[in-house]
């Protein structure tokens, strides 16, 4: 058995924590903050009555493509079926227009969907359902530079408005001009045309940090293994240097092997806390990983929770964004066990300042929804996901010997999303090298 440290309790942490546990390995988890979950956590929220709620630092969705997630969530206690409300998946507007799939096997579910979208011309049915097919007999592959709006140049208008790119920026929250159509694809795959219910939207009926890391964490805990809250590392240092197989120090603390599942920037500035205290040949690895890390863009998500005299008639719906109007999609929270009237505004790739934010957001309801809300928290993460665009050089899994990162930024298939986070996670904790 080594002893292992993670570093960072979000959701990739945790997902390496349990793994390197049922590996057979020691693991200690350190976590900067004082609750688990990252960018993925709960918060509390004062209602206007006094009342507290306990609900997001951003509302997240999940999707029934999200096997790993669903998998790990079941093995330290957490019921999927009780934690989260499962409905097929409806890019729908306020008008009731847009895209609602039937709960039918894949593919047939999209085809049916597509045919019965309401607002769609047949034109635009068959513009999508033509470009789908081509997408389908090329393995739904594509060169590595091209874009999603590449992709979907054969499409119409108002395909490109209503459909794609509302699709684009909530997968992987890059604007479809600017992100990397080889990614889209591969989630367009999974989620659709690979599995029945795997486009299934999952809406958490708790907040995110009860949906899996406060469980993990107890889970970890019973087994004999501590997580540490509000203990940032400060310093990571190679012990032995030159050594055949290195050990770590966290903290002033030895550990055989160490896992960083922090941001790409506090990994980055680990590894070159780490590079300046090895010899040169350890050295480079550390810097020139660090480098890669500290490159990557990064995009910010708002979430404007406010109270409404009435819910919504679904609990979710698309709404039509632009400069002025910035939120894509509305939740309500009420029928995911928040109190009635809470609704949730999601702007994904946002920015601007709060207030300018959350004015936008108020004439957004009041034109789109016939709603006047107030706003109650905004909460903006502004790295929330790195920029997906394509052709992106992402950080390697390995980093050093006896070192290694995890992460939905790390080197893989998916963009920045739970599901990638986690397997990145899983993946860590299974490789970790015998000493």
């Amino acid at each position: 058995m080594k002893r292992v440290a993670i570093v960072g309790g979000g959701w990739a942490g945790l997902a390496a924590a349990v793994s390197a546990v049922q590996a057979g390995h020691g693991v200690t988890v350190f976590e900067a903050g004082r609750r688990l979950g990252g960018r993925a956590r709960g918060v509390t929220l004062s209602l206007p009555d006094g009342r507290e709620a306990r609900l997001d630092n951003g509302q997240h969705i999940l999707i029934g493509a999200y096997t790993d997630t669903l998998r790990l969530m079941r093995e330290v206690g957490v019921d999927p079926d009780i934690a989260l409300l499962r409905q097929p998946l409806a890019l729908t507007f306020p008008d009731g227009t847009g895209l609602a799939l039937p709960d039918l096997a894949a593919p047939w579910d999209a085809v049916i969907g597509i045919l019965r979208a309401r607002g769609w011309t047949w034109r635009d049915k068959l513009a999508l359902l033509r470009t789908a097919t081509a997408w389908q007999r090329r393995g739904f592959t594509c060169a590595p530079e091209a874009t999603v709006a590449d992709l979907c140049a054969p499409l119409t208008r108002r395909l490109k408005d209503d459909f794609i790119e509302p699709l684009c920026v909530s997968a992987l929250n890059t604007p479809a001009s600017e992100a990397s159509g080889a990614v889209f694809l591969r989630v367009l795959k999974d989620a659709m045309f690979s599995q029945r219910g795997g486009s299934n939207l999952l809406l958490p009926r708790v907040d995110l940090g009860a949906l899996f890391p406060e469980a993990a964490a107890r889970w970890l805990a019973h087994r004999g293994h501590p997580v540490h809250l509000g203990c940032r590392v400060q310093a990571l240092r190679p012990e032995a240097p030159g050594a055949g197989h290195p050990s770590w120090q966290v903290n002033g603390e030895s550990f055989d092997q160490v896992i960083l599942a922090t941001s790409a920037p506090d990994s980055a500035r680990l590894a070159l806390d780490a590079a300046a205290l090895a010899p040169e040949a350890a050295a480079a690895p550390l810097r020139s990983w660090a480098a890669n890390a500290g490159a990557l863009r990064h995009e910010a998500i708002t979430t404007v929770y406010a109270m409404a005299d009435s819910g919504l008639p679904r609990p979710m719906l698309a709404l039509r964004a632009d400069a002025w109007n910035p939120a894509q999609f509305v939740f309500d929270r009420g029928p995911l066990g928040g109190p009635a009237g809470l609704l949730a505004f999601v702007i994904s790739a946002s920015s601007g300042e709060r207030e300018a934010l959350q004015a936008r957001v108020v004439a957004q309801a009041r034109a789109q929804l016939q709603l006047t809300v107030q706003p109650l928290q905004t909460i903006t993460e502004k790295r929330a996901t790195f920029a997906c665009t394509p052709a992106l050089a992402r950080p390697a899994m390995g980093i050093a010997p006896g070192l290694m990162a995890c992460g939905d930024h790390i080197e893989g298939p998916y963009p920045a999303t739970l599901e990638g986070a986690v397997r990145s996670g899983w993946a860590a904790g299974g490789q970790l090298n015998p000493r």
